[in-house]
């Protein structure tokens, strides 16, 4: 039984240093105390089962398994650098594990230093929370989830292997205020605006970096009533926030150029207007400015408004986003 339980620690291991290879040639952890993180905590014991897409619809895989084929197979698919849907309620995916090279992404950008404490919106299957812990501290690390079932199952992941962060059950875009204030607040679920609750939360200076549209924006907190910052250049899909109201790309309108509209850069600015640009005004846009990348946009709030923008705060082209 030993040998049994070593071998698969082993194969665990390797697993989990070839992932570690992969984010590294995809151009993420830069930074070691980041790598020392994903090289030591263990992705598989946070997703002992998850979904993977098959013929007949949604195939479980898990760890316990009485076929050691299967068996293995959760474990390849633990390890790759890829999202996995972790929890499916009616065909509706409720809760994933993100991709690892985009969540180490998310953390490198985030910026943290020793001593910060972080709010992390979506706690999903507690494995963020752990790679924070790891860097961190637990004690300094705060997670929310609207879902009960969610929040005791990353719990009990996160004891598993010696971490215990707060774990919230709560509306995520509510924030925490009973652990305020934040010195950096990361979100793993799209929103379709910047709740103005997390500014109040957050110290002067935080950094708070969050899905929106079809991206990933990071912004500087200056005081409770304003922020501001642009977006990352990688495109971001995750699961809405429930609790709110996020909008997914819109279905392709009639008389839109097929080309226009499966470009991700189009989508992504066609998303982030919605409130104020119909397809064709967006189209004109998109092409008249050189078909811009995520980078060249960016989202203010201030003194109760927020508006998203190309290149300039204040320039032509802004357009309001939903009431946080």
């Amino acid at each position: 039984m030993g040998g049994h339980v070593d071998g698969f620690a082993e194969e665990a291991a390797r697993a989990r240093r070839a992932l570690v290879r992969e984010i590294e040639a995809y151009g993420a952890l830069r930074d070691p105390a980041w790598r020392a993180a994903f090289s030591e905590v263990p992705r598989h014991l946070f997703v002992p089962s998850y979904y993977v897409s098959g013929t007949g619809g949604h195939e479980r895989l898990r760890s316990g398994h009485p076929d050691p084929a299967r068996r293995a197979r959760w474990l390849r698919g633990a390890y790759r650098d890829e999202p996995l849907a972790t929890c499916v309620r009616d065909g509706e995916l409720v809760s994933s594990s993100s991709q690892p090279s985009l969540m180490a992404e998310m953390l490198e950008a985030l910026d943290v230093r020793d001593g910060q404490d972080v709010l992390e919106i979506g706690a999903g299957t507690g494995y963020n929370a752990a790679l924070l812990s790891h860097r961190l501290g637990a004690e300094h690390v705060t997670t929310v989830d609207l879902d009960e079932e969610i929040t005791e199952s990353a719990r009990t992941h996160l004891a598993a292997i010696g971490y215990q962060p707060t774990v919230i059950t709560g509306d995520g875009a509510r924030g925490c205020p009973d652990r305020a204030p934040f010195d950096r607040i990361i979100a793993t679920c799209t929103l379709p605006s910047i709740p103005y609750a997390w500014l109040t939360q957050c110290r002067p200076g935080a950094l708070v970096l969050t899905p929106l549209s079809t991206g990933l924006v990071l912004l500087r907190v200056r005081d409770a009533a304003h922020a501001e910052g642009r977006f990352l250049a990688t495109p971001a899909y995750f699961v809405a926030l429930r609790g709110g109201n996020a909008r997914f790309p819109r279905a392709r309108p009639m008389g839109l150029p097929r080309p226009a509209y499966e470009d991700d850069r189009f989508r992504f600015l066609f998303t982030l207007a919605a409130e104020s640009l119909d397809a064709r005004e967006a189209l004109a846009l998109w092409q008249r400015e050189g078909r811009p990348e995520r980078e060249r946009f960016g989202v203010t709030v201030s003194e109760g408004r927020q508006w998203a923008w190309l290149d300039d705060p204040e320039g032509p082209y802004a357009w309001p986003l939903p009431s946080g």
